[in-house]
């Protein structure tokens, strides 16, 4: 297993490279000056522009650029945003907690839905209810986040008025935050009334980020139970005379899983980028938002690190799931 492990982990070195490299052309080919966009409206002497270009060692050949920027990250610093003054990594963990709350909520509610969908869509195969709930996933799978989000907006928000816009609280409310995750601190705060607005600010986005990675774990729990209820070993449970109940959750449903424990560890990569659209359409205050403000500000130290501390939440969650499954099927470690 150790061997296993090993082999994973050193795939991810080029994987890191490749990434490092591609978040740091990516801001750089973005027509913009980000000195210009620092001044605002100001005229700034070419003097003086030039002297902001030198501090910030813009001025440098790309190359000496990229290997002084690789250099520092393996040292663990991601440099200081242009615009606010503060270390990257501090505003990530910052806002990131935000993001988890949402992106935590959103695999939980595709979980609980998608996994029993696809079991009683296989179980009931052919019938209305696979299709119905086939139709629905595909529907789901094809729906442009932006769009989605806008339409709940409209109709939840701005015509029944049931939920709020934006934010993740009312401003009625107020404490210092403790965890970050503003569920916790609203329960932990003691105010009356603070945790039922915490769930009302997260139902919306949860929904929207949510229906993708529900429409896909609901297809793959359906195509593997499919392949599981041919095998020869469900077949001999069932000419023993066992409930379909026990059939279907202990002897399809167990082997079933690991694939599906795979699609599920993939969807945070999925979770990570809807996230972007999702934090911005609801003015959610979480890494996505974050990036997205940064990209439009040139802030360069930002969208780097940024994308590469999301990249590295992602190649983690990977290399976790490739060892549950190496424990679920021992003949993935050969």
């Amino acid at each position: 297993m150790l061997r296993f492990f090993i082999g994973r982990l050193a795939v991810l070195i080029p994987t890191f490279l490749g990434v490092s490299l591609i978040a740091f052309s990516f801001i750089r080919m973005i027509p913009g000056d980000p000195v210009m966009l620092l001044s605002g409206e100001r005229v700034m002497a070419p003097e003086r522009h030039a002297q902001i270009m030198h501090d910030l060692g813009f001025d440098r050949p790309i190359y000496v650029q990229y290997f002084d920027y690789l250099g520092k990250v393996l040292q663990g610093d991601l440099g200081t945003s242009i615009v606010t003054k503060r270390p990257v990594l501090g505003e990530f963990f910052t806002l990131f907690p935000a993001t988890l709350e949402l992106s935590l909520c959103a695999i939980i509610i595709a979980v609980c839905l998608g996994v029993p969908a696809g079991v009683f869509a296989a179980v009931k195969r052919g019938t209305w209810f696979d299709q119905s709930v086939m139709g629905v996933a595909l529907i789901g799978y094809s729906m442009p986040i932006f769009w989605w989000g806008l339409l709940l907006i409209i109709f939840f928000s701005g015509y029944l008025g049931w939920t709020p816009v934006s934010g993740r609280i009312s401003l009625m409310y107020f404490f210092k935050p403790v965890t970050g995750f503003m569920l916790i601190d609203s329960l932990l705060s003691g105010q009356k009334g603070a945790f039922a607005s915490a769930v009302s600010y997260l139902i919306l986005p949860t929904i929207v980020l949510a229906t993708i990675p529900l429409a896909v774990i609901a297809r793959q729990t359906r195509s593997a139970m499919l392949e599981v209820l041919g095998e020869d070993y469900v077949r001999t449970a069932r000419s023993k005379g066992l409930k379909p109940l026990r059939v279907v959750g202990v002897h399809a449903l167990r082997n079933a899983m690991i694939p599906v424990i795979t699609t599920i560890g993939l969807q945070i990569g999925v979770l990570l980028a809807g996230a972007i659209l999702t934090e911005t359409i609801f003015s959610w205050p979480g890494i996505g938002k974050w990036m997205v403000d940064s990209v439009f500000k040139r802030d360069y130290a930002v969208v780097q690190g940024g994308l590469l501390l999301i990249a590295g939440v992602i190649m983690l969650v990977n290399l976790i799931v490739d060892v549950l499954y190496g424990f679920i099927n021992p003949r993935i470690r050969h």
